[in-house]
């Protein structure tokens, strides 16, 4: 039987750059994720005998709403769900069942790198067809509709059992629960030489932070390419990640960082989040940032097979460095510069024009799904190890030897008061026009704006992106409101100096930034704004 339950809308489901993001007593409303999850289903066309994908990180209250989405799933008219064994799939593993199932779209049940528990985050995304977050005419579409809800629907029936693979019957609906991580690591193995990397006998520490990718490293990486038991630390998913913060940066993983910088450290290090779509890369003794990452595994994607042939192009977020597009200049490709958010990249994907894409916020991937993927770039780095025989330090070395280094950081003010947020940008927005030629310090504006970006294959254009205050010289510093947290406002300040091939290409970051850093304060006023001395993470 299909019940209908009447609802009145809430006002705060608007979907920000990942879907739906609230505190999880948000979602445990009445009525709060039934709206958003009607909503999604009023909105998306072609239900009628398609197939839905659900799953999740396995965070608090994975569980709880994957059984309503079944529920509604059914009372919407799907013929089919296919859910991971047990709620599990990171996000680019849900996005390759969609696109290997010729899915409608699916539901991922997800807050990324935010932290899990009763009284942390929650979250519920929309992936479409081609297994990529919603575009924005979709996600604007599912808002408007939270707007004006008046009922929603449901099979009236019990839980389903999300432990035990097979296929259960509800209304009509087939409920398919799967492996988790097959599908997943068999696509692994169409893109890397497993067999190099076994025989490279590579010795390694990976974090899954308790968190979704535990499973899927504990496969590939100790299972099918033989590390040692034990490689994957924190491996099991846990509803409140252990009780820590699922973000691979220096902070949240300070742990695997001592382990790389001792003496006796393993060859390599690495790291996943919440769901599984973002990196950290440390080897013995060197970190590689996110914008780094990018450009070295760029340069070198040629040494796996399934990119053997040559990358079609190169993509980045505007907050990302320049370093990649010194990649694609020598390799005579196309670079894009696009706006945070991976479903600007799955465009380019989709159209054949890039192959490799990635984000200073540690999310790297390429056209193997639409979602950034953690656990394909240790792959790609492990494969690159193998191919080389050389140190993760050495190939850093010899590519800033190569193409110059950005020198670069991410200063990030978390939980600010929203208005004093929105009021820093608003101000910084209003000095646009006298900014550039203005000196502060050594440093001089060439050019300053509020990123634009018209997309390439549709034509589309997505404005207010992030201001951009570019110096003489190559450095800049670019200041942006985040669309992934929960509470208050997360800004986030992009410092980058380039310096030269022949220049000083080994010296501290700290100390090549802090004019920059000196400036940022100087032109946006960060503290007077946000009475914030010192960023809460520095990446």
């Amino acid at each position: 039987m299909i019940r209908t339950v009447s609802t009145s809308p809430f006002t705060d489901q608007k979907p920000g750059t990942s879907g739906l993001r609230k505190k999880v007593k948000v979602f445990q409303q009445p009525n709060y994720a039934e709206n958003f999850i009607q909503s999604v289903f009023d909105v998306v066309e072609g239900k009628e005998g398609a197939t839905l994908v659900i799953g999740g990180d396995g965070r608090y209250l994975n569980r709880e709403v994957i059984q309503t989405a079944i529920r509604m799933a059914a009372a919407a008219g799907f013929a089919r769900v296919v859910v991971g064994q047990g709620g599990i799939l990171s996000t680019p593993a849900a996005s390759n069942v969609i696109r290997k199932r010729g899915a409608l779209g699916g539901l991922v049940l997800s807050a990324s790198h935010n932290p899990g528990g009763p009284d942390e985050d929650f979250g519920i995304k929309y992936n479409v067809s081609n297994g990529g977050p919603a575009p924005e005419k979709v996600t604007e579409a599912i808002h408007a509709r939270t707007l004006s809800i008046a009922e929603w629907h449901a099979a009236d029936t019990a839980d389903i059992d999300l432990d035990t693979p097979g296929e259960t019957q509800v209304e009509g609906l087939t409920v398919e629960v799967i492996d988790p991580v097959a599908d997943y690591a068999e696509l692994m193995e169409t893109l890397f030489d497993f067999d190099a990397i076994r025989a490279a006998k590579l010795t390694m520490a990976f974090d899954a932070m308790s968190a979704v990718t535990g499973p899927y490293a504990t496969e590939i990486l100790e299972k099918r390419l033989g590390f040692a038991p034990g490689t994957v630390r924190n491996g099991t998913p846990l509803e409140d990640f252990g009780g820590h913060h699922p973000d691979p940066n220096l902070v949240h993983a300070h742990e695997l960082y001592e382990t790389m910088m001792a003496a006796d450290a393993p060859d390599f290090g690495a790291a996943s989040d919440g769901d599984g779509d973002r990196n950290l890369i440390i080897g013995r003794g060197r970190f590689v940032t996110p914008s780094d990452s990018l450009a070295m595994l760029a340069a070198n994607a040629h040494l796996a097979p399934g990119y053997a042939a040559g990358l079609k192009g190169i993509a980045r977020s505007m907050p990302t460095s320049a370093a990649a597009d010194r990649v694609a200049e020598k390799l005579g490709i196309p670079s894009y510069e696009t706006p945070t958010g991976w479903k600007f990249f799955g465009n380019l994907l989709d159209a054949g024009m890039a192959t490799i894409c990635g984000e200073e916020s540690a999310g790297t991937g390429s056209d193997h799904v639409r979602e950034k993927d953690g656990l394909w770039a240790v792959l790609l780095w492990l494969n690159i190890l193998a191919a080389t025989g050389k140190s993760v330090d050495r190939i850093a070395r010899d590519h800033w030897a190569e193409y110059g280094r950005n020198y670069y950081a991410r200063h990030d003010y978390e939980g600010v008061d929203s208005a004093a947020a929105d009021t820093l940008m608003a101000e910084l927005r209003g000095k646009l026009a006298t900014l550039p030629g203005t000196s502060f310090g050594a440093l001089t504006v060439a050019a300053a704006d509020d990123f634009a970006y018209e997309d390439p294959t549709d034509g589309s254009v997505s404005r207010n992106q992030g201001v951009r205050v570019l110096f003489e010289g190559g450095s800049r510093v670019v200041f942006r409101l985040s669309g992934t947290g929960t509470s208050g406002a997360t800004l986030r300040v992009y410092l980058e100096r380039y310096e030269p091939i022949g220049g000083d290409l080994d010296a501290e970051t700290g100390a090549m930034l802090a004019d920059i850093v000196a400036a940022a304060e100087e032109i946006a006023g960060i503290r007077a704004h946000t009475g914030r001395e010192q960023p809460d993470v520095v990446t």
